[in-house]
């Protein structure tokens, strides 16, 4: 399974996106890609994004069981530790 979230994105770009997956909620993009499709729609995602903001998180074999990817200026901060994924927050929220 893959899900791709985007923020602030364009409207051409969610309108790619909904072309190989389903589009859950506003910026929620779920779909089951093979790996190459995966990497030729994050490339595009990169491509297009602008001021926007992107995560890509996939099906992977590790102890999680998932990989994720990200692009531009989120509200969230992911951090790959030694193969542990975790997410920050500004403080203040």
């Amino acid at each position: 399974m893959t899900v791709v979230i985007v923020e602030r994105a364009r409207a051409s770009l969610r309108g790619q996106l909904t072309r190989w997956m389903l589009e859950l909620h506003a910026g929620v993009f779920v779909g089951t890609l093979s790996a190459r499709v995966r990497d030729e729609i994050w490339k595009l995602v990169v491509e297009r994004l602008g001021e926007g903001s992107a995560i890509l998180v996939y099906t992977a074999q590790n102890e999680q069981g998932f990989a994720f990817r990200s692009a531009g200026k989120g509200s969230r901060a992911l951090f790959d530790i030694d193969g542990l994924t975790l997410v920050g927050r500004p403080s203040g929220e």
